[in-house]
């Protein structure tokens, strides 16, 4: 049976995403600086740190999506680890501020990442579970909008409650995951009709394979190009609040909400990068927002500090607005060009019964990046004397890597 397009359910399903972007958001404004302040570890540890979830998510995410693929319940195949994964995150995402001690730091955060992995794969798979092929984009474009807002909530409401307290922020991310996730468990319904044979039994080790022996090799040219401009950002990413601290001399509630603006402007045009996709078509533009977000990127390497940092004015909610802003407002429609159509293109390259294990592979590439960038780049700054603008020249050589693998995907447009 082919399932229905409905902009309210997909709307309710990105609360889902809404709540891991808020955690995540959070995580990555504010335990790099815990990391620095309360305990005292350098750029290459931090980064190191920075990429435990990462390393968490690779072990754990592609063989859960495979294994949901499989999974029949009477709640369906993929919720019951949204069930059983976010009432944990919640609760250990809590205690983190609260750690004194380096070793209870550790265990708070394994605990986060350990149930964060158990259930990301499957609810971003209910996405295309769903939804029919051609509006696959549109509807990544609804769940990344939700995301977007989860990270400007956490951002911009989180710097103005970090300033109150540094546990504020981890405390409303663990509220908020609760309710989201209440919200898809009480109103989203899986589709039942999915059968799976033994001939056709979903596995990763198997799609894997497949996809080395496959003599078109566009599936494995896009997640090396996922790979790819997920070294870029994540590299950014994980230490871009040092960045504007230490290099660009800002306060840490403005270095959170230079983040928040870039995630503004994702928000905004989340939307209109899923119709852009459907018309112009997936892989053009995810070409352009690669080649648009490279060179946003370089410019602030480029340009001196004296130029990045002209304040223009306090905007409400928002706060400074400054000239990098602008930047890095660019790179939040780039991000939107590259993100929305992405997975629709991967999910594409397979069939129904396949979707888990196609969306485990596509976090497979995105983790493994993750894990990759923050390391190099905590490596690079620390051996460069903490210079952490090189973050932004480092970034752009991966970016034009993944356009160059963009360039030879063949398949992944929508099905008729």
């Amino acid at each position: 049976m082919q399932q229905k397009f409905s902009y309210p359910k997909i709307f309710l399903l990105g609360f889902g995403f809404f709540g891991v972007s808020v955690i995540w958001a959070v995580y990555n404004a504010f335990v790099p600086i815990f990391l620095d302040g309360k305990f005292g570890l350098n750029a290459a540890w931090i980064g190191f740190f920075m990429t435990l979830d990462n390393i968490a998510a690779f072990i754990i995410q592609p063989p859960v999506g495979a294994f949901s693929d499989r999974l029949r319940t009477p709640i369906g195949r993929r919720l019951p680890f949204i069930l059983i994964g976010a009432p944990i995150a919640a609760i250990a995402f809590g205690f983190i501020p609260l750690a004194s001690t380096l070793p209870l730091f550790v265990l708070c955060t394994s605990s986060l990442l350990i149930s964060m992995a158990l259930w990301r794969t499957p609810v971003v798979a209910l996405m295309p579970d769903i939804t029919p092929s051609r509006y696959r984009s549109q509807a990544n474009g609804v769940i990344n909008f939700m995301g977007g807002v989860g990270s400007i909530i956490a951002f911009l409401i989180g710097a103005t409650l970090y300033e109150k307290s540094p546990s504020y922020p981890f405390w409303l991310g663990s509220g908020l995951v609760i309710l989201s996730s209440l919200l898809v468990l009480l109103f989203i319904r899986e589709p039942k009709e999915f059968e799976v044979t033994d001939q056709k039994r979903p596995s990763l080790v198997t799609a894997l394979i497949g996809l080395f022996k496959e003599k078109e090799k566009s599936p494995l040219r896009i997640l090396a190009a996922i790979f790819f401009w997920f070294v870029a950002y994540n590299a950014i990413e994980a230490f871009f609040t040092l960045y504007a601290t230490k290099h660009l001399n800002m306060p840490v509630g403005d270095a959170s909400r230079l983040l928040g603006q870039l995630s503004l402007i994702f928000v905004l045009t989340a939307l209109p990068s899923g119709y852009i996709g459907s018309r112009v078509g997936r892989r053009k533009t995810i070409m352009a927002g690669i080649f648009l977000m490279g060179s946003a990127i370089l410019s602030m390497y480029i340009l001196p500090t004296s130029t990045l940092t002209v304040l223009f004015t306090k905007l409400p909610l928002i706060g400074n607005f400054y000239s990098v802003s602008i930047v890095l407002m660019i790179a939040g429609f780039s991000w939107a060009l590259i993100n929305i159509n992405s997975l629709p293109m991967v999910v594409d390259m397979t069939d129904d019964v396949h979707i888990g294990t196609f969306t485990g592979l596509y976090y497979m590439a995105s983790t493994l990046a993750a894990i990759v960038g923050p390391n190099l780049n905590g490596w690079i700054v620390k051996l460069s004397g903490n210079n952490y603008s090189l973050m932004m020249l480092f970034s752009p050589i991966f970016m034009l890597l993944a356009f160059i693998m963009m360039a030879g995907v063949r398949r992944g447009e929508a099905k008729i």
